[in-house]
C-alpha cells in the first residue's frame, strides 16, 4: 500500500506496520511542498474525528485547532479543520466513509490542492 493507492478509496483501510511505515515519509515527502493545510476527518462519532485531529497536530507539531461546533453531536460526523484559521468546525452527516483527509495548499490561489487519504483514524497515534 502506498499513498496514491488511498486516493481511490471511499472508507480507510486497515494499515499494518509495514505499510505505515511507507506512508508516513512519503506523506511528509509530499506535505513539504505546501505552506499550510486542511483536514477533513469522517469518524462514526464526534469523539473519534476531535481525537483524530489532536492526533494528526501532535503528530505534525501543529497548534491546536479551536472547535467552533462542540464535540457534543451525536452521530456520524464530518469534521473540517483549517490550519490558516486554526479553527475547526463540526457537523453530523451520513452517508461518509472514515478516515482522514488532509489537502496542502499554498499561499498562491493559482496553484492547485492535494489531498491525500483517507487515512485511518488512528493513524497519527502515537506507538508506545
Amino acid at each position: 500500500m502506498r499513498l496514491t493507492d488511498l486516493s481511490r478509496l471511499r472508507t480507510a483501510p486497515v494499515i499494518n506496520a509495514a505499510e505505515k511505515a511507507l506512508i508516513v515519509p512519503e506523506l511528509q515527502q509530499q506535505m513539504i511542498l505546501y505552506r499550510w493545510f486542511t483536514a477533513g476527518i469522517m469518524a462514526l462519532t464526534a469523539d473519534q474525528a476531535v481525537r483524530s485531529l489532536r492526533q494528526l497536530e501532535q503528530h505534525q507539531a501543529w497548534p491546536a485547532h479551536e472547535l467552533i461546533s462542540g464535540p457534543e453531536l451525536d452521530g456520524p460526523v464530518y469534521l473540517k479543520a483549517n490550519q490558516q484559521t486554526l479553527t475547526a468546525r463540526l457537523r453530523i452527516e451520513h452517508g461518509l466513509g472514515e478516515g482522514i483527509l488532509i489537502s496542502g495548499h499554498s499561499n498562491d490561489n493559482t496553484e492547485p490542492s492535494t489531498t491525500w487519504g483517507p487515512l485511518p483514524l488512528d493513524f497519527f497515534a502515537s506507538t508506545p
